[in-house]
């Protein structure tokens, strides 16, 4: 017993070493992160003449001052679909953001009113902002966001979140009728050393909640829970 004792704590060591330096880490988020997706501004035939631009929620944080803002990887979710709405206006008549994002983490506000100053100061206006304030995962995301689709409204969908998020989403929204077009805001990297790293320690639970959850999508349909 003791000897088993010991060989488990040398592998759960050396495990946590693999993912915390990297080496495991770099696999888990090859196969969450597409390998191939739009990150820069889109070509003009992506907009039609009402687009809607749907902004998946990815949690919320407190700052020093007690200030409830996006977390990190928010941010870029952020500036990539103010880019894209600034791109959108170019060329469509209806150009509308869809925040969606609820309050998983019981803050003080959901993700979608948290979300709501910083788009403002992107420059995309109240009136062409859309808060979905109720969902709690990726498939009330893609659920609620159906639910206040106007029936044939938009000619265009334009799906914005983190690369590893993408996946898993687009399962969801297919599920409820939905084909956006995928646009991803930023991409993590796995550091390759000897030396831990906490953010790789991040990526590798944020690659392990995609790819538990992308498990669940499909046993959950297959049993017909979805």
């Amino acid at each position: 017993m003791k000897r088993a004792r010991v060989v488990i704590a040398v592998s759960a060591a050396v495990v946590f070493w693999l993912i915390a330096a990297g080496w495991l880490t770099a696999p888990l988020l090859a196969r969450v992160q597409p390998a191939r997706a739009y990150t820069g501004d889109l070509p003009a035939s992506a907009f039609t003449a009402r687009t809607a631009i749907i902004l998946l929620g990815g949690g919320t944080e407190y700052a020093k001052n007690r200030m409830l803002i996006p977390k990190h990887d928010v941010f870029a979710r952020i500036g990539k679909s103010a880019t894209l709405y600034a791109q959108c206006k170019r060329t469509a008549i209806v150009c509308d953001v869809i925040v969606s994002g609820g309050n998983p983490q019981h803050h003080a506000a959901s993700e979608a009113d948290t979300y709501l100053p910083w788009l403002l100061r992107a420059d995309v206006p109240r009136t062409d902002i859309v808060l979905e304030n109720r969902s709690l995962n990726t498939y009330e995301n893609a659920r609620n966001v159906a639910a206040i689709l106007p029936h044939g409204y938009y000619g265009s969908l334009i799906l914005v979140t983190s690369a590893y998020q993408m996946p898993r989403a687009l399962l969801d929204f297919h599920r409820f009728g939905m084909v956006p077009l995928p646009v991803v805001s930023n991409t993590r990297h796995a550091q390759r050393g000897v030396l831990p790293r906490y953010e790789n320690l991040v990526s590798a639970e944020l690659a392990l909640h995609e790819l538990i959850g992308i498990a669940q999508f499909h046993v959950y349909r297959a049993l017909g829970w979805f």
